[in-house]
């Protein structure tokens, strides 16, 4: 065996915006290692320290200077899933304008600070269409900015593909530094129709989930509640009540009083929101629990969510399930061991940049085939 190669090396991650902990969760059960982690809000970094040990500290991004902190440990992988409410097709989409989407450039300055040789960045699809396209033109631009250069490769995923019991679209970026001359491409889907194996149903992930005793309330909910839910048959909304029903309602958004479908994924589990808005059970009449809702992103059962239930149900909601990145960190764990053979990268650098996102969106894709 090559002597420059190492099977049993734990690639070393530096971690931002990491909410819970879902992305680097992925990758760890590739055998990959957080040594730093950052989040602004308590009580998903209370959760991911108690999954992941005491790496994460609770402090503002905009007051963290990565290139002077002598604190952040040097890392061969920078993680980590940007602000995504200016992105996101539910809101309005200031984009770049907005105050939080301009965060992802904290990401940006992470990556040019520790200089690692790839990062991982995660968002909303809606990010491709926000600001007309520029926002993610100008997201891609700043990455392949960064010195000694990086291959910036985007692509949509649906995790559903990937072994997660949820349809949930987000967009990955990958990107690569130039010197490693490491050749990633990213990977074929798993499951569905155009993988390998069967999706993963929400009836199949539910399966005795009754038996977990963490972050496994009942949620209360109001006998109208009920009694519309007994109107709505398993996999539809709010539009199955009848119109001539007293308990119609009218001018709501798809994920309203949305009831699972056991044979297939569950729809995308949200973070936050009004009356209706949970997610529902079927044939039970009533909400998931927010363990449910931890099984349909992908979480084990020994995951720890730490804060009050509508605390936890944003942490799950927020974050990346995380057996949908782990084929990514399958794919680039090569680049870490040294079990790969390097390739000129520059060639390529140049290409990418001379294409518009559409034309490197398809690009990605068609190396996938």
């Amino acid at each position: 065996m090559d002597s420059t190669k190492d099977f049993t090396y734990k690639p070393k991650i530096v971690s931002i915006f990491s909410g819970c902990g879902g992305l680097d969760f992925g990758f760890h059960m590739e055998g990959y290692e957080t040594v730093w982690a950052n989040d602004f809000a308590e009580w998903a970094c209370k959760s991911f320290a108690a999954n992941f040990g005491d790496v994460i500290r609770y402090k503002d991004i905009t007051q963290i200077n990565p290139y002077k902190d002598k604190t952040i440990p040097e890392c061969d992988l920078v993680l980590g899933g940007f602000p995504c409410q200016d992105f996101s097709i539910i809101w309005k989409q200031p984009g770049l304008n907005g105050t939080r989407g301009g965060l992802f450039r904290h990401f940006a300055e992470f990556v040019d600070g520790k200089k690692p040789k790839a990062f991982v960045a995660e968002n909303v699809k809606g990010l491709l269409t926000a600001n007309g396209g520029k926002a993610i033109d100008t997201i891609v631009k700043d990455f392949e900015s960064i010195a000694p250069g990086y291959v910036v490769k985007p692509h949509l995923y649906n995790f559903a593909e990937y072994g997660v019991p949820q349809f949930r679209e987000r967009v990955l970026f990958v990107g690569i530094r130039i010197d490693t001359g490491f050749d990633f491409v990213h990977p074929k889907p798993t499951h569905g129709p155009n993988g390998y194996l069967p999706y993963v149903t929400a009836g199949e992930a539910l399966v005795g989930v009754e038996q977990v005793s963490t972050n496994n309330e009942l949620i209360n909910i109001k006998e109208k509640t009920k009694k519309m839910l007994e109107l709505i048959p398993e996999g539809g909304n709010f539009t199955d009540i009848p119109k001539d029903n007293p308990l119609y309602v009218k001018g709501m958004i798809s994920h309203v009083y949305r009831r699972i479908k056991r044979d297939e994924p569950a729809k995308t589990i949200i973070a936050a929101g009004g009356g209706g808005t949970w997610g529902y059970h079927y044939p039970e009449p009533r909400p998931l629990t927010n363990r449910e809702r931890a099984r349909l992103q992908s979480f084990p059962d020994n995951f720890i969510f730490e804060g009050n239930v509508t605390e936890v149900r944003r942490q799950i909601g927020n974050a990346v399930p995380p057996v949908g990145v782990r084929e990514v960190a399958k794919r680039l764990r090569p680049l870490f061991t040294g079990d790969y053979k390097p390739v000129d990268l520059m060639p390529e650098y140049e290409k990418m940049k001379t294409m518009t996102i559409k034309q490197r969106l398809e690009y990605v894709t068609a190396q996938m085939n």
